[in-house]
């Protein structure tokens, strides 16, 4: 079963130019990872960034999440966040499914 997660991400006041980039050059190379069948980034409202992820199995996601590209990632943008990112793992219930590509 696919598993699905987002990733919210809260720059730091006047950085999230700076977190932005380092997110446009490690997502290509999230693509291109086993499993990964969404990764997709979205701003919010209140400035903060929303990654939506597929994986194909939660073995993919944990290869993803202990990977050299999330280890990049964190090591390049960890002082530019307020707090390190909110990740959830959700799970559809029995009454939703997905339309469309999400």
């Amino acid at each position: 079963m696919s598993v699905v997660v987002t990733a919210v991400l809260r720059p730091r006041a006047g950085e999230k130019e700076a977190v932005t980039a380092v997110l446009a050059e490690i997502i290509p190379q999230v693509h291109r990872e086993d499993g990964c069948l969404l990764y997709a980034l979205h701003e919010a409202d209140d400035g903060s960034l929303v990654f939506v992820e597929k994986w194909e199995t939660a073995e993919d996601l944990a290869a993803h999440g202990a990977g050299p590209v999330i280890a990049d990632l964190n090591a390049r943008i960890g002082d530019l966040l307020q707090e390190p990112a909110a990740v959830t793992v959700v799970r559809p219930l029995s009454f939703g499914d997905y339309r469309g590509t999400v």
